[in-house]
């Protein structure tokens, strides 16, 4: 399998249109991704090319109501082919994926009984928190797992903390804040020995990594195409079976089999639109004779591309004395952390690294990033958490030498 090549990523940034933007002087360099990636050509047009052609709710008898009936269930094929999904039938779109986990929690709660249990960890964004926490109203009781000075979860206590009464575990497949990429092997494991579901937060892995949750035996799983270069739209696999036993919040006119029983109101259909197009960008990045093949491929290319950048951004900073790097270490090989870094300059609150950083062009974020419970764990909350880099499959390698280079300049 062919690396990608300096010249490939030249002609990859040519397809992202908001590269080329420059401000106050300075090219912008985008390391801003973790909170939402940018947007090629081929998705700006499917959304703009919706609103041109056939901008028409669903379900009519003519032909532009027709047409984004084909847009929408085009969009649940390629999630399928994106997740490694049974089928089209298994993928339901919404708002964003907050919105989706907080209807599926109303919905698993009128399953679940007053004293059952629920597992979260310590390490997740508040989106796969929030929902589980409220179920305490419910008479539910929330557990959670914590982690390790390292920024792993405490894998040694997970089986003592699971009992005949747990129903769920909720866990992100990667940290937004850390990097951190959890074992989503095991906990399945353990949950399956306590006949517990389990619901997985992929919305940091999926820009990075391909996924196949028949393969990882995944019950729900959870993502959002702004972050794999596509538009605001949430995403939620099912297992075939599962979302027909749930009562979630609908109204009596919605469809009620799956996958649109979860699904509430009118969608967004140009975004979704852009969904497809954001799927089929990334499956030119592998080859084979599927659209599946070339996903899995493609991603195996981007994240050792993705890895290389990181692994010299790890090293770049662990070289300063007056920064410090929050979260594991750099492994060996990809897949066992995101291309996404998060320290401290000595000195410097985050937002006034951040702001300056931005001042030359540099576009990081600073705070805590909806994962509150980590930074609040690592004693970071009231100081203004941490300074975040993630690499993107647009990221040069100069641009992280002359990343690397201003906070050396601004920790002088």
């Amino acid at each position: 399998m062919r690396e990608i090549s300096d010249q490939e990523i030249s002609s990859i940034r040519e397809d992202f249109p908001s590269l080329g933007r420059t401000w106050n002087g300075h090219r912008i360099h985008y390391f801003d991704g973790p909170g939402g990636s940018q947007v090629p050509e081929s998705v700006i047009t499917a959304v703009s090319e919706y609103y041109r052609t056939c901008n028409a709710n669903v379900h009519g008898l003519f032909v532009t109501s027709r047409e984004t009936d084909t847009i929408l269930h085009q969009a649940r094929l390629a999630m399928a082919d994106f997740l490694g999904a049974e089928g089209p039938e298994a993928i339901s779109l919404g708002a964003n994926m907050t919105t989706l986990n907080y209807s599926l929690s109303h919905a698993l709660v009128r399953s679940f009984k007053p004293g059952d249990e629920v597992l979260i960890t310590a390490l997740d964004h508040e989106a796969n928190r929030g929902p589980w926490l409220g179920l305490r109203e419910k008479g539910i009781i929330v557990r959670e797992l914590p982690i390790t000075t390292e920024g792993k979860l405490d894998y040694s206590l997970l089986e003592k903390m699971i009992t005949s009464r747990t129903r769920l575990i909720a866990a992100g497949w990667a940290s937004n804040a850390l990097g951190t990429v959890n074992d989503i092997r095991l906990i399945r494991r353990i949950s399956r020995q306590a006949g517990a579901l389990l619901l997985v937060d992929a919305v940091h892995y999926a820009p990075h990594f391909s996924i196949d949750v028949k393969e990882e035996d995944i019950d729900f799983l959870l993502c959002s195409a702004y972050k794999f270069y596509g538009p605001h739209v949430g995403i939620l696999y099912s297992r075939p079976g599962l979302l027909d036993q749930l009562e979630p919040d609908r109204l009596k006119t919605q469809d009620q089999a799956s996958p649109y029983r979860i699904e509430t109101g009118t969608l967004n259909h140009a975004a979704i639109a852009g969904v497809t197009a954001a799927v089929n960008y990334l499956s030119r990045f592998g080859s084979g004779e599927s659209r599946r093949a070339r996903l899995v491929e493609g991603f195996s290319r981007i994240s050792r591309y993705e890895f290389a950048l990181a692994c010299r951004l790890f090293q770049g900073m662990a070289e300063n004395r007056k920064i410090t790097v929050y979260g594991p270490p750099m492994p060996s090989e990809p897949g066992g952390r995101t291309p996404t870094v998060s320290f401290r300059i000595e000195g410097l609150s985050p937002a006034e690294a951040c702001e300056k950083l931005g001042e030359k062009g540099f576009l990081l974020w600073d705070g805590d990033f909806y994962a509150a419970r980590i930074i609040e764990l690592l004693g970071l909350a009231e100081s203004g958490g941490v300074i975040r880099v993630g690499i993107s499959i647009y990221t040069r390698k100069e641009e992280v030498e002359a990343l690397l280079e201003a906070i050396s300049e601004l920790s002088r």
